[in-house]
């Protein structure tokens, strides 16, 4: 299994020259060569990686563009095969036609295979520079593990990164479980278990709101342009969005690894967080959740491990059925947080009932299949409700 570590390293003022000079002909790299294949797609006509990188010779070439030849040629071929893995996902329907990339918001990154840098004993040299970098090494490599690819970063608050892929072979499946468990998100609980445990929304963003709008405020004031005062006052607001989006991550990377951990199947409901967030009341706490982000994690992690995950379809009515009878709710607003069911008498918690209904209906699922449309009854006897469930392979 190969896994990217990512590492913080301080560059020297001369690996720090080298590195933007790099990021921005990764850039302009990019750019040329996608407006290259625009104006070749609209005469009709197909241009390939192997006609951008005879393109990319022909421009080193010339006088207004020699400058490529002084930074290393790697990252610009891995610019030119990033472009066509990016029109290979067009094509494929699974994302938007390629964007030309921004000197301001784009992320500042090149990629270098093994041919461009040297890695031994826990230093690791790019091609182009005579020094190593100076990286914090949090954690060590896989022993007798290499590099295959190394990608060096910049965030928007001005902080360096590197990300070495390579073989871990400590990525194994856990032992075999018998625990499964329900998954409801939410806002005032992050999230709720079948199990009735819930845990806490820990609200990153609203903790240094305060400090945000205020660093925001101060940015508002500078004149825009390149200006000295300008960048610092970015970087400041920068920090801060750091600040939140580390700690974001690492509370679900905790969680996500936990519940895979313990758990054999792991049920959540198919959301569309793109659609919800559409809402200008909730996006701002449905973003700070990140639910998203959520399910990625515990995706992957389940894939790297041996678990099950399973979506269950976003029209399923889990909040209005009664895990304990089957009976339908007619209505239910979501300023109700606990109700009790018309035909046994039983008080539920809202969001536990939903997480209960959850790990039912994706249990049902993996025994009958993908496709199953488990049918419950409305009150009064009326005719049943259908509700696909949608299963989805870790």
């Amino acid at each position: 299994m190969k896994r990217a570590f990512k590492y913080r390293f301080y560059p020297t003022d001369a690996q720090a020259a080298e590195l933007l000079r790099t990021f921005g002909c990764v850039r302009k790299v990019y750019n040329m060569a996608l407006a290259a294949r625009t104006e070749a797609w609209a005469r009709q006509e197909r241009i390939n990686y192997n006609r951008t990188s005879a393109m990319l010779t022909a421009w080193k070439k010339t006088e207004e563009l020699a400058y490529l030849n002084e930074v290393s040629s790697v990252p610009l071929q891995q610019a030119l095969r990033h472009l066509q893995v990016a029109f290979a996902n067009f094509f494929g329907k699974r994302a938007k036609y390629p964007r030309f990339k921004s000197r301001k918001k784009s992320r500042k990154s090149a990629e270098y295979t093994t041919s461009a840098f040297r890695y031994q004993d826990e230093r690791l040299t790019l091609a182009k520079m005579s020094e190593p970098l100076n990286i914090v090494w949090s954690r060590p490599l896989p022993k007798g593990s290499t590099p295959s690819t190394v990608t060096v970063s910049q965030d928007a608050a001005g902080r360096w990164f590197v990300s070495l892929l390579c073989e871990d072979p400590g990525v194994k499946p856990f032992p075999a479980a018998d625990a499964a468990v329900g998954i409801d998100v939410g806002l005032g609980h992050l999230l709720t278990l079948s199990t009735g445990e819930k845990i806490a929304n820990p609200m990153h963003e609203r903790r240094d709101r305060a400090r945000l709008a205020k660093a925001q405020r101060n940015l508002a004031r500078k004149a825009k342009g390149d200006g000295a005062n300008r960048i610092k006052a970015r970087q400041k607001v920068a920090r801060i969005h750091a600040r939140i989006t580390d700690r974001r991550r690492d509370h679900l990377h905790k969680l996500t690894t936990r519940l895979v951990r313990e758990n054999q199947t792991l049920v959540i409901e198919d959301l569309t967080v793109r659609n919800m967030v559409k809402n200008r009341i909730l996006a701002r706490a449905i973003s700070d959740a990140a639910w998203s982000e959520f399910r990625r994690m515990l995706e992957y992690k389940a894939a790297w491990y041996g678990r099950e995950v399973i979506a269950v379809d976003r029209f399923f009515p889990s909040s209005k059925l009664c895990s304990h009878c089957g009976t339908l709710q007619e209505q239910m607003p979501l300023n109700i947080r606990t109700w009790t069911c018309k035909g046994c008498g039983i008080t539920h918690d809202r969001d536990v009932n939903s997480a209960k209904n959850l790990l039912a209906v994706g249990l049902a699922a993996t025994v009958c299949g993908a496709g199953v449309r488990p049918q419950r009854r409305v009150p009064g006897g009326q005719s049943a409700t259908k509700q696909k469930i949608s299963r989805r392979e870790p």
